[in-house]
């Protein structure tokens, strides 16, 4: 049946900046699917853990700032996920940090900070993701993206800059993976309703152009993302390599 290639019992998750929003909304939706979860975090976590508990998943949080984090932290996280849960199935690539500055007084710290977070970790969990997955005979990477992985915004130099290279380096391992039996897809969301887009959100001439823009009339919403994560990690897009799905209201149609 079509619908057990969705499943993902037995299988194992990593989701970074699972504490909230749409990490939170990924590490619920695969426990759903069966999956356990490691949830990667920098702030309070219980949430998170106790609605996976509640779904009778085994869940195991993983303290790390990667904006700080060496690489080899980074590593360790992936060999303790391994060590105490059985095995990597998944890596959901999700945690990522905005700043919003006029490039021209964008300063060096804040720069560092975003890429560091939204680029440069994502690439070194990765690796050290598929080094485990290849042992072990594959997996699947998802990262999360953004519609600004296509378009150039405004304010926000490091961010676009960050997330352009995510679908750029999407595409670069699935080049390389995917006769390792590993997917790497990516996520672009379009506006969504998170902790980063607050400060948008709450002044209303710039919510309102942007609702204007957007073909379904309203913001996404960590819910909306579920289905594609789930989908990305699951049997049913084993045929699916670097490719970069938008979902985003229609925001890049229009």
């Amino acid at each position: 049946m079509i619908l057990d290639s969705f499943c993902l019992d037995g299988k194992v998750a990593l989701v970074t900046g699972a504490t909230r929003g749409l990490g939170q909304g990924c590490a619920l939706a695969l426990a759903q699917a069966g999956a356990d979860i490691a949830g990667l975090h920098n702030s309070p976590i219980a949430e998170t853990a106790q609605a996976v508990d509640d779904l009778g998943r085994r869940f195991l949080p993983v303290h790390c700032d990667l904006r700080t984090a060496p690489v080899e932290q980074l590593r360790a996280i992936v060999s303790d996920v391994v060590a105490q849960l059985g095995r990597l199935d998944i890596l959901v690539n999700n945690a990522g940090i905005i700043r919003r500055t006029p490039a021209v007084d964008f300063g060096e710290q804040d720069w560092d900070d975003v890429l560091h977070v939204d680029l440069r970790a994502l690439f070194f969990l990765s690796q050290a993701a598929a080094r485990a997955m290849m042992r072990q005979g594959g997996g699947k990477i998802i990262n999360i993206a953004s519609v600004l992985s296509f378009q150039g915004g405004v304010l926000v130099p490091a961010y676009t800059a960050a997330k352009s290279g995510v679908a750029g380096l999407t595409r670069a391992l699935a080049n390389e993976w995917a006769g390792h039996n590993i997917n790497v897809n990516a996520i672009a969301p379009g506006y969504m309703v998170t902790d980063n887009t607050a400060p948008i959100r709450a002044d209303a001439a710039r919510n309102r152009a942007i609702l204007e823009r957007i073909p379904a009339g309203r913001w996404g919403t960590p819910g909306d993302l579920q289905g594609v994560v789930v989908f990305l990690a699951s049997a049913a897009s084993d045929y699916m390599h670097g490719a970069i799905v938008p979902v985003d209201g229609g925001w890049l149609a229009r």
